[in-house]
């Protein structure tokens, strides 16, 4: 009687899940361990939110500045991913580059954790920690920039008697291969929200020494990270070494096998002077700048990246017609004003742990809850997606992002106490940021697809890594842009936890969360005014002619 349902809910699955399961292949499986590898990243994200809480007396300011400096290794995709298309060969020694960095990041914090006294007598904890935290998004700039072109070589170009296949069979593979990468991505991210859950069992009943036994152990366990994507590698070599003997059975000689494994020499980009140059210059700028005691360093930094990141598109673009030209820009400068709405920084973390008593397992199930709703998003809204304009996409999403601030606004003014009385403890607190996580966390993602998808396909045949990472570095700035916005947001509005002297325990900073609220409406207001101002201004400007 209701079967008409049922077949369309079977017929969506098979549409969206199973055809994706159908299409995987065993080449596909060495990039998505990198993937993978960075999704399992979030390991440690929870501990050290309480690490820097209950050890470091860091600001919120303080945290929002080194937040901009954590992204800002992001923009190093432009000289990475050219040194990965003019490396093809070679590619697999920057994984193991980018593991040794990740590996060392995590080290530190052990020790510090482990062994504080010995760490502090060479460095402050202070210092210790902001090197960690500088080191690993060095490490998974290098992986992931690497795993983007190693999905280009899992997707194979020929059959197994060495016969060119259509051209459309090898797209539709490229595109299951990049909807894998973040089902990966998400998946890893999945994985360790419930490994976080079962680690913080009970750990709001623990005292400090147990504690820092969890932390200690979550570090140690994060160790794993670094030897997934280096089994990845490993992987990637033995099925390459398989592929060459079969060939070779098949009376193969060395260059023809070559000819259809490794990147055809026409793929092969020459040097390209502008994105090594200017990679190399945003580097040492950044450097010079991060050491000098100049006031707003990071600001400087960051309008120095800019233009950097902004003439090497232009160099790039110069070939483009200029009708597609204008679009690309357009739509790029879209996504920067989405990507560079402030958020409200660390403070709003700890008003949650210390108002709201969200302890490290509830923020781990929050974790899990957002990392298995974004992957259901990822299948549920691939049709929006897929059939409206960027600009559509973007609109929609500033509006529903916007106003989902407004029930963490509710619970600030205390909303929950409320609802809680009236509705015999069952919305309380918890339940409304559980809600809130729900509805909010799959937008993210949609964010991020058509993004992604639109570099993609912006990029020349000859190019892809290089143009990838230029184009991607330029939307990354938009995060680093972002934080400087937080970090300004933190200094006029001062939100302090409670800081305790480690020797005597006398209370250092006292807790003031009073200006988070307004913290909250401003946030909310930049939020929905930044993208909507920027879709008005392309559309009048660059996209006037697509319009």
């Amino acid at each position: 009687m209701n079967t008409k349902p049922k077949r369309q809910w079977q017929n969506w699955l098979d549409r969206n899940v199973y055809d994706l399961a159908r299409q995987m292949r065993l080449s596909y499986v060495p990039p998505l361990m990198v993937y993978l590898a960075a999704g399992v990243s979030g390991l440690t994200g929870i501990v050290g939110t309480f690490f820097v809480k209950e050890y470091l007396g860091l600001s919120a300011e303080f945290l929002a500045m080194l937040g901009f400096w954590v992204m800002l290794p992001w923009a190093l995709k432009m000289p990475v991913g050219h040194l990965v298309d003019l490396l093809w060969r070679h590619k697999a020694k920057l994984i193991y580059l980018g593991a040794a960095l990740i590996a060392a990041s995590l080290l530190i914090m052990i020790n510090l954790l482990a062994d504080r006294e010995f760490m502090t007598h060479i460095l402050p904890a202070e210092t210790w920690f902001v090197l960690s935290v500088l080191l690993a998004p060095i490490g998974y700039v290098v992986q992931d920039t690497v795993a983007d072109a190693m999905t280009v070589e899992a997707v194979p170009r020929f059959d197994e008697q060495g016969s060119p296949l259509p051209e459309a069979q090898i797209k539709l593979a490229h595109t299951t291969m990049q909807t894998l990468g973040r089902v990966a991505i998400i998946g890893g991210s999945m994985l360790v929200a419930a490994a976080n859950v079962i680690l913080f069992d009970d750990v709001h009943l623990m005292d400090d020494a147990e504690k820092a036994a969890v932390y200690l152990a979550v570090y140690r366990w994060a160790l794993v990270i670094p030897l997934i994507s280096i089994a990845g590698v490993l992987l990637s070599a033995y099925l390459r070494s398989q592929q060459e003997w079969r060939l070779a059975a098949q009376g193969y000689e060395r260059e023809e096998i070559d000819r259809l494994l490794a990147r055809p020499e026409d793929e092969l980009p020459e040097i390209n002077c502008w994105i090594l140059g200017g990679g190399l210059g945003f580097v040492l700028f950044a450097v010079l700048m991060g050491l000098s005691d100049i006031p707003n360093s990071d600001a400087i930094v960051f309008i120095g990246s800019l233009a950097i990141v902004m003439f090497l598109i232009w160099r790039l673009t110069l070939d483009l017609e200029p009708t597609q030209r204008n679009q690309l820009y357009g739509i790029a400068f879209v996504i920067f004003a989405f990507r560079a709405v402030p958020t409200t920084g660390a403070g709003e973390t700890w008003w949650m742990i210390d108002v709201l008593t969200f302890d490290q397992q509830f923020l781990a199930q929050l974790s899990l809850v957002t990392s298995g709703l974004t992957l259901f998003g990822m299948f549920l809204f691939r049709r929006f997606m897929a059939e409206r304009p960027i600009t559509h996409v973007i609109a929609v999403l500033t509006i529903v992002l916007s106003a989902l601030y407004l029930p963490n606004i509710a619970l600030f003014y205390g909303f929950h106490e409320w609802t809680q009385a009236h509705t015999g403890g069952v919305v309380d607190a918890r339940f409304i940021a559980l809600i809130d996580t729900a509805l909010e966390s799959p937008l993210g993602q949609i964010a991020m697809i058509p993004m992604l998808a639109w570099i993609a396909n912006s990029a020349p045949p000859r190019l892809k890594a290089t143009y990838f990472a230029v184009m991607a570095a330029f939307v990354n700035l938009a995060l680093s842009l972002s934080q400087l916005l937080t970090k300004a947001l933190n200094q006029f509005f001062v939100i302090s936890r409670e800081i305790k002297d480690p020797t005597t325990g006398l209370t250092v900073t006292a807790a003031d969360y009073s200006q988070l609220g307004s913290l909250f409406f401003i946030v909310m207001f930049l939020g929905l005014a930044m993208p909507l101002s920027a879709i008005f201004i392309a559309r009048r400007t660059f996209l006037k002619d697509s319009n």
